[in-house]
């Protein structure tokens, strides 16, 4: 065989191989089913995914927090992350009652807030978002204010949530409304989901429920889950079971997604290690508390949302390595297209990156940027 023979071989064998594997990603098929309800879309996934964990992939591109770094880009405590258009990085440092801003490079730009109790100071900040009127919001639950500062850091205004106990994760949609949970306290614990408007008066409740009631307490009891789109679809979930919602800004449900799975049992390792981490360790449970062990995990735990409308699902599936956990993914229409692992939670999906924030084995908090790559 001649050299000229050869290379066309080798062409005609790879534009084979290539034609393979296009064909196999078409001949890839969703074998889940999607009825209408009382005029409400319900999709029904399988437990196997359309897609195999190669169709995604993390290539590590930033790391802010290296043990060696100077104090400016170390964290006590980071809690929480937000990305601006410009890939400006916004880190929120629960201990430290600030937020540490990085260019796109890593080079530390500015800190907003410290503690306190004067305007634009904080007691004990838990989350912050970059609104769609590109505002910093800062949920601050202790004071039980959320605050609004501009991207370069000047103080706006604060809007007081007196009247919630345990006001958590607030997501602003483009009027301005804000989508919350919190507790209402008593006898009974009730959780409830409302949407509010931007002086927190109640719009509409999306979801209420009794968690607890004395003495009664159930470590591994099920939290809400919540997130807007860009259309300001509320998609929601109580893992109680595997259902998430999607409803459009008055409320109205528009779809369901379910899927097949099988429950996790909780093993006594779990027990004790929720134990140690709320409470300190058996010994400082109120005798009279009375603990209620479900033999399973929930459904799932925690959902976040892409630029391209894929919901990310964490599931309590561990990896062979028992630290990593897997994620169902599911497109914009619901279908249930990949389980991936992932070794930290994904906090903010943007421009085709995905930041989180890590520990190394010191103990020392980074947050990691990564480029987000999708083969279907």
């Amino acid at each position: 065989m001649n050299n000229t023979t050869k290379i066309i071989s080798i062409i005609i064998f790879l534009s084979a191989c290539i034609m393979l594997v296009s064909f196999g990603r078409q001949k890839a098929e969703w074998k889940g089913k999607i009825d209408e309800e009382n005029g409400v879309i319900v999709v029904k996934n399988p437990k196997q995914p359309m897609y195999g964990e190669e169709v995604f992939s993390l290539k590590e591109e930033l790391s802010i927090g290296e043990a060696e770094e100077k104090k400016e880009y170390m964290f006590s405590r980071a809690g929480d992350i937000a990305v601006d258009d410009e890939e400006k990085i916004y880190t929120l440092d629960i201990k430290e009652c600030h937020i540490k801003v990085f260019s796109k490079n890593g080079e530390h730009l500015k800190t907003i807030g410290k503690e306190g109790q004067g305007p634009g100071e904080m007691t004990s900040p838990r989350s912050l978002v970059i609104t769609p009127h590109q505002e910093i919001l800062v949920n601050d639950s202790s004071a039980r204010k959320l605050h609004f500062f501009t991207l370069d850091g000047e103080f706006l205004r604060a809007v007081s949530q007196t009247k919630m106990w345990g006001f958590s994760s607030p997501k602003m949609d483009q009027k301005g409304n804000i989508v919350a949970g919190y507790m209402i306290t008593g006898q009974e614990v009730i959780y409830e989901l409302k949407k509010f408007d931007s002086q927190l008066k109640e719009l509409f409740t999306i979801f209420s429920t009794k968690v607890l009631k004395y003495p009664y307490l159930n470590p591994f009891f099920p939290r809400c889950y919540w997130e807007i789109t860009k259309e300001d679809n509320i998609i929601w979930g109580f893992p109680d079971k595997y259902e998430l919602y999607v409803l459009n800004p008055e409320g109205k449900l528009l779809k369901k997604i379910l899927k097949d799975h099988t429950p996790i049992k909780i093993t006594q390792e779990e027990k004790d290690d929720i134990i140690n981490e709320t409470f300190g360790g058996y010994d400082n449970l109120s005798s009279d508390a009375k603990l209620l062990w479900d033999k399973h995990h929930n459904a799932f735990r925690y959902l976040s949302l892409d630029e391209a409308g894929r919901i990310f699902v964490r599931t309590y599936e561990k990896g062979a390595d028992g630290k990593t956990y897997y994620y169902d993914v599911f497109d914009s229409e619901g279908k249930y297209i990949a389980k991936i692992p992932l070794k930290a939670r994904p906090i903010v999906w943007k421009m085709n990156k995905l930041y989180t924030i890590e520990e190394d084995k010191e103990g020392f908090q980074m947050v990691k940027r990564y480029q987000v790559s999708w083969k279907y």
